[in-house]
Formats: structure tokens, sequence, C-alpha cells
């Protein structure tokens, strides 16, 4: 896979509700999905899990799949310095990997959506 774009999203979910892989992976099962769009996760205390694996192509922004990898930040607009810290984490380990790949929020893509609800260009600069 040509992977040109890490993507950044947020669960849109409440920022008090700790939410796992498995739970976003049932609840994309229920729109008709064959499992977890996105290929990270990261809860509310850090913890980063897996969902699809690196080489299955995702399900997290239209039009842009075959050639990105997603990350869901677990919240809706309130993260923790945990999860930024992950997030950090997983872009810099993505970087090593994709080297060329660009780090873009899903409102970037898509401008109908608010998500991840930060201005990751903004972020990337603040932890370079």
């Amino acid at each position: 896979m040509n992977i040109t774009k890490l993507v950044v999203h947020c669960s849109d979910s409440p920022n008090n509700l700790d939410i796992s892989a498995k739970d976003i992976h049932l609840w994309h099962l229920e729109r008709g999905w064959s499992g977890i769009g996105y290929h990270k996760v990261i809860k509310r205390d850090g913890t980063i899990e897996n969902g699809r694996p690196e080489y299955w192509v995702g399900a997290h922004v239209k039009g842009h799949n075959s050639h990105s990898l997603g990350v869901c930040l677990v919240g809706r607009d309130q993260f923790t310095d945990a999860q930024l810290d992950s997030l950090d984490k997983v872009i810099i380990d993505w970087h090593i990997k994709y080297p060329d790949a660009e780090v873009v929020g899903h409102c970037d893509l898509d401008s109908g959506k608010n998500c991840p609800n930060f201005n990751i260009k903004r972020w990337m600069r603040i932890i370079q």
C-alpha cells in the first residue's frame, strides 16, 4: 500500500466515556462495515489499541482509505495529555514507516467534518 496520509480522528463520543477499539468495532459492524475502520485507537488514559492491521485498507475517510492510515482519539473535543502523548508516538512510528506521508485531520479531507476538533497542523508545529 502506498500510504500518503496519516489521518487523525476523534470518536465523537462524550469526553467522559472511555470506550475501546472493541466498542468502535461493534459500532462499525452495526453500520454494516466489515469491522473497525481505524488502524489505531487511543483511549482516555493514553492506551494505544490496535484496530485494523495496517495492510488492510481502512474505512475512516471517504475517497482516501486506499492510501491512508487512521488513528482515532476517544472523545469529542477534550483530549487528555496522555492521549496526545500517545498520538505523538503513533505518528512518529508511522512516519518512520511512511516518511513521505502527510499528517492531517479528518476535517482536512472532508470539509463537512470537524473531526478531530483541533488543528492538526498547529499541533504538529507544537510537538516538533
